[in-house]
């Protein structure tokens, strides 16, 4: 009986996880996989042991597909964990290398919404900046020159609407460092709502922080056609405030 019992509680919850992802899958096909991640999730395993995303997305995978033996499900970015948005993964090694390479190559482009109670001055602009993370304490630190083991980081960025006393911020980053957008919107005075890390006055109780993923654009790494992969924005009661600056 207990056995039964075990059985089916596995069965029920896979049936709510493959229920959660299929609501948040934003694109699909054999070689691509890309999931409207939630803020709080994790991309992959770390120190607290929580289930990563990459592990539900390849048992989603697994399941769907009747694959026993197990999925193969490759990481080509990251979100942070307190960042909501569009997280792309690959099905396939060449679909994995392909993208590795546009990644590294700047061949993909990347839009990003942020919230911020400052505006920033100017309201449109580049921010470059030489970053070094210290990955002890997980804090990114911007020069405005080049020191002994930094990486070079730049994006721009555009004031895209008011509301409430809160900024809404469009992001490009050129590059793709840890916390990049993080620190240098707070360089500009603009720390994102909730990112206490960076200088906003507090935390959220959400541990999640006013930063989401909006769009990729890029060639798809097999089709050769481009992919326009946007993520909703999410229903937590706060974002709703900016819907009607989203297009």
């Amino acid at each position: 009986m207990a056995a039964f019992q075990t059985k089916a509680n596995n069965t029920k919850q896979e049936e709510q996880l493959m229920a959660i992802l299929q609501k948040d899958i934003l694109y699909e096909d054999n070689h691509i996989i890309a999931i409207n991640k939630t803020a709080g999730d994790i991309v992959q395993v770390d120190t607290t042991m929580d289930e990563p995303l990459d592990e539900k997305v390849k048992k989603y995978i697994a399941q769907k597909y009747n694959k026993p033996n197990g999925a193969f499900l490759g990481v080509v970015h990251r979100l942070d964990r307190p960042v909501s948005g569009v997280i792309l993964f690959a099905r396939t090694s060449k679909a994995l290398e392909r993208l590795n390479s546009m990644f590294k190559n700047r061949q993909m482009d990347k839009t990003y919404l942020a919230v911020a109670r400052n505006r920033p001055v100017p309201e449109n602009g580049t921010l470059k900046h030489w970053l070094i993370k210290n990955p002890q304490k997980n804090i990114t630190k911007t020069y405005d020159k080049e020191v002994e083991g930094s990486q070079y980081a730049e994006l721009t960025y555009q004031l895209i609407g008011q509301t409430d006393g809160y900024s809404l911020i469009k992001v490009k980053p050129l590059t793709g460092r840890p916390h990049q957008i993080r620190v240098q919107l707070a360089s500009l005075n603009c720390p994102i709502v909730g990112d206490n890390k960076y200088g906003y006055p507090r935390g959220s109780l959400r541990k999640t922080i006013a930063l989401h993923a909006r769009c990729l654009r890029f060639i798809h790494p097999v089709k050769k056609e481009e992919i326009i992969i946007e993520a909703p924005l999410p229903r937590d009661g706060f974002w709703e405030k900016f819907d009607s600056f989203i297009t």
